[in-house]
């Protein structure tokens, strides 16, 4: 199968381990977009030590940066900055580690980018959809997008329909100007809500593909929730600062 040509994008993909199913999906979510694209996949491993297990998995399928972290909170905000720092491409995708979306629809994002018809898409239609634990080995068994397609309708959507986040590929000079991630989102939860505001908020063009983003299910640690209400709260009233700029700015 001929691989369809996304040299000037690249795919940020940072990382945090914490437990072997999420490393099992990354490595799904890595050779999907390897075996469908000629393209550009980074990752960042943020870890105590490098055992080099992740990096010799992923080997030849994508670029492997290694950050000494010993933070058990994930900043990811903070790791994505750091990868952007070194991407050289017109556009570059935010990329969960955890999903698979149809090549068909990243190809319809990116060429939105390319004719200059939005600085901001997302591949997907808003809907995130959980695979639960048996498509999910069904999937890594099979490895064929088919097998998500087919079952769609027994996944349950999760977080409503109109996610911001999960996978987003953006104009690199625009998403520069905008200020990038936010940093004092620190740790999971609404930072892709965030941005999505800030975006609006500098008059981009924001467009979206039709079809699910299909995340393929893990347990979820302190990395994958809020930590407590306050941090809910703190997160909350982020995201609400910047929707009332936005507001400030269409009025």
């Amino acid at each position: 199968m001929k691989k369809i040509t996304l040299k000037d994008v690249t795919f940020l993909m940072p990382v945090y381990f914490d437990s072997i199913i999420r490393q099992e999906n990354a490595i799904a979510t890595i050779s999907f977009i390897h075996k469908n694209f000629d393209t550009n996949i980074f990752v960042l491993e943020s870890a105590p030590y490098n055992n080099h297990v992740f990096s010799s998995l992923i080997k030849k399928r994508a670029e492997y940066f290694y950050f000494e972290n010993y933070d058990i909170i994930f900043h990811r905000t903070k790791f994505i900055n750091i990868l952007t720092q070194k991407v050289n491409t017109p556009f570059l995708a935010i990329w969960d580690v955890d999903v698979i979306v149809d090549k068909n629809q990243i190809l319809d994002a990116v060429e939105k980018l390319r004719k200059n018809e939005a600085e901001i898409s997302y591949p997907y239609n808003g809907c995130m959809l959980d695979t639960s634990d048996t498509i999910r080995i069904l999937y890594l068994a099979k490895k064929n997008i088919k097998v998500l397609h087919k079952y769609k309708n027994y996944m349950n959507l999760i977080y409503g329909d109109n996610i911001k986040g999960g996978a987003v590929i953006v104009n690199t000079k625009k998403y520069l100007v905008a200020g990038m991630e936010n940093e004092d989102f620190y740790g999971w939860g609404n930072e892709d809500f965030e941005r999505f505001f800030r975006f609006e908020s500098l008059g981009y063009r924001i467009y979206r593909s039709d079809g699910p983003l299909y995340h393929l299910t893990h347990p979820r640690d302190i990395n994958g929730r809020y930590r407590s209400n306050t941090h809910f709260k703190y997160t909350t009233n982020m995201v609400k600062n910047t929707q009332m700029m936005t507001s400030k700015s269409n009025g």
